[in-house]
């Protein structure tokens, strides 16, 4: 079953949760918390990412205002922001994979 295919089967069963369980971490040393905790950094994790990503807009608008004001250190203003905003997502999109890699190394 190809990725895509997998993708629209659950796009089709309505099951939004199935698409985002790389954001929730619900493994190794995450599923010994309680439903509360795991809520509560699903909803963190989610928040963080959601103004990063944010961030990163508004830096593609810096970018955008630069170019059309051929303003050099607006344009590089808004580069930063965009590299590092999206590092940054990247960074907690993958925090629980890199704990569960640390955990499993020190079982």
């Amino acid at each position: 079953m190809s990725a895509v295919h997998h993708l629209v089967e659950l796009a089709a069963n309505g099951n939004i949760g199935g698409l985002v369980n790389g954001v929730a971490p619900n493994w190794g040393p995450f599923s010994a918390l309680g439903n509360t905790a795991k809520t509560v950094i699903d909803i963190v994790m989610a928040a963080v990412i959601s103004a990063l990503l944010g961030r990163a807009a508004l830096g593609s608008f810096h970018i955008k205002i630069g170019e059309g004001q051929n303003d050099i250190a607006q344009v590089s203003k808004g580069k930063k922001e965009v590299a590092g905003s999206l590092i940054g997502a990247f960074v907690v999109a993958s925090l629980g994979t890199v704990f569960t890699i640390v955990y499993g190394m020190g079982i």
